[in-house]
């Protein structure tokens, strides 16, 4: 093997691309940001409370982020970390804006999920893992703010078996909980972890190594812990899975690490356990079959697209997963749904807001590229001639609808652009009513959140005031049927057909009962929850 071949199969080998998915509120965004201090990538981390005093999280960049205290897109966050690059997808965590999560866990080779130890699995924790487990992608659980009152470790693990449908092994196991946490045992290493908040966790401010049943231990822990300990491990053992590799790999087995973000104790074993763990990037599927990340032609796909990230200058950029090859910034690639050649010479990656422009780029990094309006979410870029297509991305089912319009007709021209940008990012979907001249634009949204932003970022990005009305209807179906014809089909007085972006034809229904009828007037109708992708 070559020198130049070495390099470059090396560097693919030291990526890790990861994704951190939770409910609001459980600790994701603090997590993020433990993570890169430790990487050395920031001095100090902007906690949720001290966003009272006009800080904010360093992966939250959106102005309306900072005013309202959350995350509503998912950033992107390269750093090093024990000769590891690490790349961090960090998702919003609020379900009004899962969508964009659901598209960003494509772009990720594993998922960290957050649990908050005083309420277990949440909701959009569950609508998250689902999306994890349709791509078999390693999932591993941080059970947080384990020095607060929680619930206990063992009906934890039996909410994310039971809730979630998959096996789990502790990896450590906390030691006391809330005002009594005292540290974790490490299962692995066999030693007892102390937690000492006099220095905020920042390090293990004492480890014991050794059989915990040795007295030394009832010494440093009390008797009485060290009985419950001692009891816990013991049916960990006898009643708990086994530690497996190729099942946590595979998806089916979820390692359990148990610590604060807040305080930063675990933070530091878990990404390092993490990373010896999970792998470098793996192999691709597109329809010329699988694509090795350590071949020679350059691949990868967009995954999402987000405009005016600069006010300054209302830059438009499109994110890329590389998936093969290596990148060089001035290369001509192929953008194969469109059949053209294009130039890449103003690559850059992220840190939030904060960009960088680079020369180089690897299998299992994001870049972003500037977009003068050609990509689309999806779209695949390939360097060789065999233009390789790696499967798109669907659209997923809104839950909320909207008929919108400009209030000052005279900005109807910035209104229609903001209207298109934030539809091809994936903020929002567009339809309208097909064959009647009507030039109305139904808006959907996957929660009653993203309508606030929308209004906002219509009004600061585009300067544009609108008028919005609230429609009645909680469900949306994609209609596939052989010979389809809008006026022969049958309706309910309920529901009403519309077509999307790409001209496919929707129906929106008010109810499960109204999906149920529609589908008993019309023989062969099937209707999907996402959009049909090449």
């Amino acid at each position: 093997m070559s020198e130049k071949n070495f390099n470059f199969v090396d560097e693919v080998r030291r990526r890790r691309t990861f994704a951190i998915i939770s409910h609001p509120d459980a600790g994701k965004t603090t997590l993020t940001e433990k993570f890169l201090l430790y990487g050395g990538a920031i001095r100090s981390a902007g906690s949720v409370k001290s966003r009272r005093s006009q800080k904010h999280a360093v992966s939250d960049w959106m102005e309306i982020e900072k005013q309202r205290g959350i995350s509503v897109t998912s950033s992107v966050l390269q750093f090093e970390y024990n000769n590891f690059c690490i790349n961090i997808l960090d998702t919003p965590g609020h379900q009004d804006f899962s969508e964009d999560t659901y598209r960003t866990l494509v772009a990720a080779d594993s998922a960290v999920m957050v649990i908050d130890c005083s309420k277990g699995v949440e909701d959009q924790t569950k609508k998250l893992f689902q999306v994890c487990k349709m791509r078999g992608i390693p999932i591993f659980t941080f059970i947080n703010k384990m020095d607060r009152e929680g619930r206990d470790p063992f009906e934890l693990l039996e909410d994310i078996e039971n809730v979630l449908g998959i096996r789990s092994c502790p990896v450590n196991w906390p030691i006391g909980s809330g005002k009594e946490f005292v540290g974790v045992f490490n299962r692995h290493k066999n030693q007892v972890e102390l937690f000492n908040d006099g220095n905020h966790g920042q390090a293990i401010a004492q480890s014991t190594t050794g059989d915990i049943s040795d007295e030394k231990f009832t010494e440093l822990l009390g008797q009485s812990l060290h009985e419950q300990l001692l009891s816990d491990i013991e049916l960990l053992d006898i009643a708990g899975d086994n530690f497996d590799i190729d099942e946590i790999l595979a998806g089916n087995l979820t390692p359990v690490f148990f610590g604060s973000a807040l305080t930063n104790f675990g933070v530091e074993p878990f990404l390092e356990s993490f990373l010896d763990i999970t792998t470098p990037p793996k192999a691709r599927m597109s329809d010329l079959g699988e694509v090795n990340p350590e071949s020679d032609n350059f691949s990868g796909f967009i995954f999402k697209i987000q405009a005016n990230m600069n006010p300054a200058h209302r830059d438009r950029i499109a994110f890329l997963r590389i998936c093969s090859g290596k990148f060089e910034k001035g290369m001509a690639v192929n953008h194969v749904q469109q059949g053209k050649k294009i130039k890449l010479s103003q690559p850059q990656q992220f840190m939030a807001q904060d960009r960088v422009i680079v020369d180089s780029a690897y299998p299992g990094d994001i870049i972003g590229i500037h977009d003068p309006g050609i990509f689309n979410i999806g779209d695949t870029l390939c360097q060789d001639q065999s233009r390789l297509k790696y499967k798109g991305i669907p659209q997923f089912a809104p839950e909320h609808f909207a008929t919108i319009s400009a209030k000052n007709s005279m900005k109807r021209k910035q209104f229609l652009k903001g209207i298109s940008q934030l539809s091809e990012e994936g903020a929002i979907q567009v339809y309208k009513r097909p064959n009647t001249g009507v030039e109305e634009l139904i808006v959907g949204v996957v929660g009653v959140l993203q309508f606030e932003v929308l209004e906002y970022r219509l009004k600061n990005e585009y300067g544009v005031d609108i008028l919005m009305h609230k429609l009645p209807y909680g469900h949306i179906r994609w209609i596939e049927m052989e010979n389809f014809n809008y006026t022969r089909f049958s309706l309910a007085m309920d529901t009403v057909v519309l077509e999307d972006k790409d001209q496919n034809p929707v129906i929106l229904l008010q109810n499960e009962w109204s999906v149920r009828n529609v589908l008993e007037r019309n023989e062969g109708l099937v209707l999907r929850e996402t959009s049909r992708v090449d």
